[in-house]
């Protein structure tokens, strides 16, 4: 039996149609880097992300034209439109009022108590959720001074302080986010929020900077969280493509089972044994795998020793020689092949393996 993380269970939050929190599954954002106010532009990007799987978009408004902007797109998106708004509580006021589904506001720029209440009374009557983000750049000056630098005790700190004001009002729609550009410090801030609050959780790494160091830190940072069932929705911030910030989102959730958006790819690293170009072999059968979206765990192996024993667990899988090599299932040998072919037949097997499979599961055959 597959082991499975357990969750916390937060409270459910409606985000425009989509749900947050809750059993609802761990939701996939993104941020357009375009200028709102090129509303071509952004409604091409936005197309982009839907396509890629994102499930809610962020958008900055860092002015008038831009909240102007927003309505267009969103009445264009078939995904929630959050808008990201700082320093100005008027801009977030219209954003509510120009059809954003949520608004993300870092309490620490807004303007202090009384331009946040106007936010979340705003918010409160047309139904709109606020995201409030604490990080690392922005903490109140008095907390720096308690804590004298910024810790995940500081950030959880700003952010209870302003978890009590918004529940004063009363307004409680809310998700919380807790980042910093440092990894454990913000594992620990997401660890000590969530042991005294139940609202949702927006996890992400803040300024993790290009893929090569991004990706590392997205996924020790947001991967352990979500590993201890704390997360309800994920950014993978990247200096890149915004496509690409929701593809590693997709590939971490799929890494931990926790979702599952299509075949899962395992391969060995190679080693003396190997007797085959085991990377080229690798690229060609990822290739194949592109064209179906069923959750089917397949294994590229390169010698007989790390064949069908340890990818067992493959739904199916190669492991391949100088002169031939086999296909297997679920542990057992199916077919041996010469080398020049292996591919070839690969595909026939997969192709037979995966029209056994009901098309109407949760798993079905789906191309």
């Amino acid at each position: 039996m597959t082991e499975r993380i357990t969750r916390k269970l937060t409270r459910p939050v409606m985000i425009g149609d989509l749900s947050i929190g809750g059993e609802f599954p761990i939701v996939i954002q993104s941020m357009t880097n375009t200028k709102t106010t090129d509303i071509t532009s952004t409604k091409k990007q936005v197309s982009e992300l839907i396509a890629a799987g994102c499930e809610m978009i962020r958008l900055a408004i860092p002015d008038r034209a831009s909240v102007t902007a927003l309505e267009k797109i969103v009445s264009y998106s078939s995904v929630p439109i959050v808008a990201d708004i700082h320093f100005d509580d008027d801009l977030a006021i219209r954003a509510i009022e120009n059809g954003a589904a949520k608004i993300r506001i870092n309490p620490g720029n807004i303007g202090g108590r009384k331009k946040l209440t106007a936010i979340a009374k705003k918010a409160d009557a047309y139904n709109v959720a606020m995201r409030v983000g604490i990080n690392s750049g922005s903490l109140e000056k008095d907390i720096l001074n308690k804590f004298g630098a910024v810790t995940a005790e500081a950030l959880v700190c700003s952010a209870k302080r302003h978890q009590q004001y918004l529940e004063e009002i009363p307004f409680t729609n809310l998700v919380f986010s807790i980042k910093a550009s440092t990894v454990y410090t913000t594992i620990k801030a997401c660890q000590l929020f969530s042991e005294t609050s139940d609202y949702p959780l927006h996890l992400g790494i803040t300024e993790a900077g290009p893929p090569s160091v991004g990706l590392i830190k997205s996924a020790i940072g947001i991967g352990t969280l979500l590993a201890e069932g704390i997360g309800d929705t994920i950014r993978v911030s990247l200096t890149a493509s915004p496509v690409e910030e929701v593809e590693a989102a997709r590939k971490i959730l799929q890494a931990l089972g926790i979702r599952s958006f299509g075949p899962e790819l395992i391969s060995c690293p190679t080693c003396g044994r190997c007797e085959t170009d085991l990377q080229s072999l690798t690229a060609e059968v990822e290739k194949i795998l592109n064209e179906y979206h069923i959750p089917v765990k397949v294994a590229v192996m390169g010698c007989a020793v790390n064949g069908p024993g340890e990818a067992r667990e493959a739904d199916i899988g190669i492991s391949a020689g100088k002169k031939q090599g086999i296909i297997f299932c679920k542990g057992r040998v199916v077919r041996t092949v010469k080398t020049d072919i292996l591919l070839e037949t690969f595909k026939q097997e997969l192709k037979i393996f995966l029209e056994m499979v009901d098309p109407d599961s949760p798993g079905g055959f789906n191309r």
